[in-house]
């Protein structure tokens, strides 16, 4: 009994102990195994004979771009723009396509606020930069950021100048503000060293090199080419959001103004231009000394390319050939004709339209010069008035109307208006010799709440026709609060004018 009861004691301890041997050996088996493999680790030979890497110290590489980098990029800013718009179509290209016989298509969307973002360059440690004029056109407000400066600045718009793309603004409220260097534009060469910096795409304070490609290029690929625009041509990046920055040569000198591209895809295709300093200059002393730029015209058309044959046939050798003359225009007044070959101005020989545009621009308006021509290959002279050259062609610019000049002592209407010229007339089928077309209306202004529209035309303003900018001015400017003011407007409606009357009292 005893025997059976501890063989069954036996044999039930026995799956135990075997369990717990096989416990234990897997436990010394392990721990021998991972010795030996750690042993082999630690004595195993590199399966190469390369030498491991080593970052050195910190120090920097100089060379002159990245000293003039250094150097340059505090006095480059970058602008952000907020403005008011209707819609797209409200858009001066949308206007002008509306009347080449296109239907209409009035849209009703609301006001929305737009952002966009441009470059500048700090030219006066005062605080005034410059940028291009299509950066802050349209804008309800300009804002500025510095180099290492999150802040966002107000900034002023001082003036612009339509003929170069050009604008001047000022901030208030930053200190210690560093003026880029200005170079001479004239000094450069095809092939110079060439530096970008901007914010392209909104990455702030990129740097981008080149070389300068090309001088005095005209953009005839724009919409429309500006005799006063002459651009250098360079292959340093230029994408959307550089525009306004400078151009810099190897000293660190701005040398232009980084303005447009020329892009099958709208980004960087190699062709960058830059409005050059020179020109840049000139027109910012006019328009923080004046608010805007005056440049003298005596209302010609002339061929931009004179060939040699065509001057021989009316018994020149050089000159500049008059295509036409503007009605009423100062050359006209002096008698000159279509035909006529302009020969000198105020004693400078001219010899081509470039120089022609050179003269009579830098030349006083106001002032009577002579002007050598050449008519029936006998040689007259003419005294000729240079006039302001937007008088004369005042679809080269546009007026807002919506904060005066004169002060507090005006009305402000809030819209932006442009005289018509003859041929766009003949295309919007006005059969009236005055009115003013409307380009822009300002949300929330006078005019605005009155119900003007743009593309509308301002053919009258409380019974007194208008007939100018000028005219319109006046007006403006003997308006009082609390006083009503009607507009009498054409609207387009298809093929059809619409006369609408407008009104409103003036606000408090």
């Amino acid at each position: 009994m005893n025997t059976l009861t501890d063989r069954f004691k036996h044999n039930r301890l026995l799956p135990f102990a075997l369990v717990f041997g096989v416990l234990v050996a897997g436990i010394l088996i392990g721990t021998i195994i991972s010795g030996t493999a750690d042993a082999a680790r630690e004595s195993e030979e590199p399966v190469t004979d390369a030498t491991p890497l080593e970052v050195p110290p910190p120090d920097p590489v100089e060379n002159q771009f990245s000293d003039l980098a250094r150097r340059v990029r505090p006095s480059v800013v970058s602008i952000r723009v907020t403005e008011v718009s209707q819609s797209e179509a409200n858009q001066q290209e949308e206007f002008f396509r509306r009347f080449f016989r296109m239907p209409n298509t009035p849209d009703q969307t609301p006001p929305r606020r737009q952002q966009g973002q441009g470059s500048g360059v700090i030219v006066d440690p005062k605080g005034y930069i410059i940028t291009n004029e299509h950066v802050v056109r349209g804008a309800e407000r300009i804002r500025v950021s510095f180099v290492d400066d999150e802040e966002l600045y107000d900034a002023k718009l001082i003036g612009v100048d339509v003929e170069t793309d050009l604008a001047v603004i000022h901030v208030d409220g930053k200190q210690n503000l560093q003026a880029a260097p200005i170079g001479n534009s004239d000094a450069t060469s095809i092939g110079d060293w060439a530096i970008a910096i901007g914010s392209p795409f909104g990455f702030e304070e990129t740097v981008t090199v080149g070389i300068i490609s090309a001088k005095a290029r005209e953009m005839e690929a724009r919409a429309r080419s500006r005799p006063f625009q002459k651009f250098l041509q360079t292959d340093a990046a230029i994408n959307p959001g550089n525009s306004g920055g400078p151009l810099l040569n190897i000293r660190g000198e701005v040398i232009g103004i980084n303005t447009a591209i020329i892009s099958r895809t709208g980004g960087y295709d190699g062709i960058g231009f830059a409005i050059a300093s020179n020109i840049a200059v000139e027109t910012y002393n006019q328009v923080i000394r004046f608010g805007r730029v005056s440049r003298g015209s005596i209302g010609v058309e002339f061929q931009s390319e004179d060939s040699k044959p065509l001057l021989q046939t009316y018994g020149a050798e050089s000159g500049v050939f008059v295509r036409g003359v503007v009605k009423d225009g100062p050359a006209e007044d002096a008698g000159m004709r279509a035909e006529d070959i302009i020969l000198s101005v105020n004693g400078i020989k001219i010899d081509s339209g470039e120089k022609l545009i050179e003269v009579v621009a830098a030349t006083s308006v106001g002032k009577t010069v002579p002007v050598e021509v050449l008519r029936d290959k006998k040689e007259l002279t003419l005294d000729v008035e240079i006039v302001d050259r937007q008088k004369l062609y005042p679809e080269d610019g546009e007026v807002r109307l919506g904060e005066s000049n004169d002060g507090d002592e005006s009305v402000h209407f809030g819209i932006t208006v442009q005289e018509i010229p003859p041929g766009i007339r003949t295309e919007m089928k006005l059969d009236i010799s005055g009115g003013l077309l409307v380009t822009k209306v300002t949300a929330n202004s006078f005019a605005d709440d009155m119900g003007v529209q743009a593309r509308d035309v301002i053919v009258a303003v409380s019974r007194m026709e208008i007939g100018s900018i000028e005219e319109l001015r006046d007006i403006q400017k003997g308006l009082r609060p609390g006083q009503a003011v009607s507009f009498k407007v054409l609207r387009r409606d298809f093929e059809k004018w619409t006369i609408l009357y407008l009104a409103g009292v003036v606000p408090e």
